[in-house]
């Protein structure tokens, strides 16, 4: 993977102070989703990797349960679904229903976004601001996850989760673990 996108400096200081003000030390692995540029930065030992383009919510950013916005602050990947699955499978309930999303008519696809290829799930780490209560992230099941759109990507698209390209996702699936930080930012 090579670096496609600047030095990260800034976004890793961010990073940084979310942590420090949280009481959690950075993971090795760390993902940075910037959500007015429409960006996710893949960082390792605190030097950036790659940058993807991505798409966020149609919504304002919110961390509210039923407001359809993504969600803000510092998350940990809590579970990883999909492996060895085919690049475009759809998923439900985050189980593999067989089918990549080109074989489903069009009347199952208009307008929704299916969640394909994988999925990692985040959980808030922030108590009150993303975590129990009406704002817990992992109770909303935010994702970040493949689509059936990707010619969408980098638009404002989601009902709150975190949207990627279907090889991108995959991709990045290989280099997390569950524990690694997702920090969310404006």
């Amino acid at each position: 993977m090579k670096n496609k996108g600047g030095s990260g400096k800034k976004t890793w200081e961010a990073l940084t102070q979310a942590c420090a003000a949280s009481g959690v030390k950075p993971t090795p692995r760390v993902l940075i989703v910037s959500i007015g540029s429409g960006t996710l930065q893949f960082f390792r030992n605190a030097e950036l990797v790659k940058s993807y383009l991505i798409s966020t919510s149609r919504r304002p950013p919110s961390n509210l349960r039923g407001s359809l916005g993504t969600p803000r602050g510092l998350h940990q990947i809590v579970e990883r679904i999909g492996g060895g699955q085919p690049c475009g499978m759809v998923f439900k309930g985050r189980v593999a229903t067989g089918q990549h999303f080109s074989e489903l008519p069009d009347s199952e696809q208009e307008g929704r976004n299916l969640i394909t290829s994988r999925i990692l799930w985040l959980g808030g780490l922030e108590e009150g601001v993303n975590r129990s209560g009406d704002c817990d992230t992992r109770a909303r099941y935010i994702y970040i996850h493949g689509t059936n759109h990707e010619a969408r990507i980098g638009e404002p698209l989601s009902a709150g989760c975190i949207l990627m390209r279907n090889l991108d996702i995959i991709e990045l699936y290989e280099e997390v673990r569950t524990g690694d930080l997702v920090l969310i930012r404006d």
